[in-house]
């Protein structure tokens, strides 16, 4: 008598990466410019959208939807794969190296 068994459905994606799952139980480092994107702060500029935290060493940068994607160029740059929300209010982690969000409470 043949056994049946379950087959894995290959094509649905993983529920996270080693990346996030990494940092998952890690303490926060602290951020180097809280609350200001360094590098639009070093252009002179003021208005930024939102900003995102790099979890392995703190820089602080802006977001995709502003002008100069600070945080995206922060991980090109280093590559440091995972960024936090550093906006009040969020708690949601992205990482760079897979495209995968972090939406889990902290």
């Amino acid at each position: 008598m043949r056994r049946r068994t379950r087959r894995r459905d290959t094509n649905s994606p993983p529920k996270t990466c080693e990346h996030l799952a990494g940092i998952a139980d890690q303490p926060d480092p602290e951020p180097l410019s809280p609350g200001r994107c360094q590098g639009c702060e070093e252009l002179g500029e003021t208005t930024w959208a939102h900003l995102r935290m790099c979890l392995t060493c703190g820089h602080v940068g802006c977001c995709d939807s502003s002008p100069y994607r600070h945080a995206s160029g922060h991980f090109h740059e280093t590559a440091h794969p995972v960024m936090r929300s550093a906006e009040p209010g969020e708690d949601w982690r992205w990482c760079y190296a897979d495209s995968m969000v972090d939406t889990a409470a902290r």
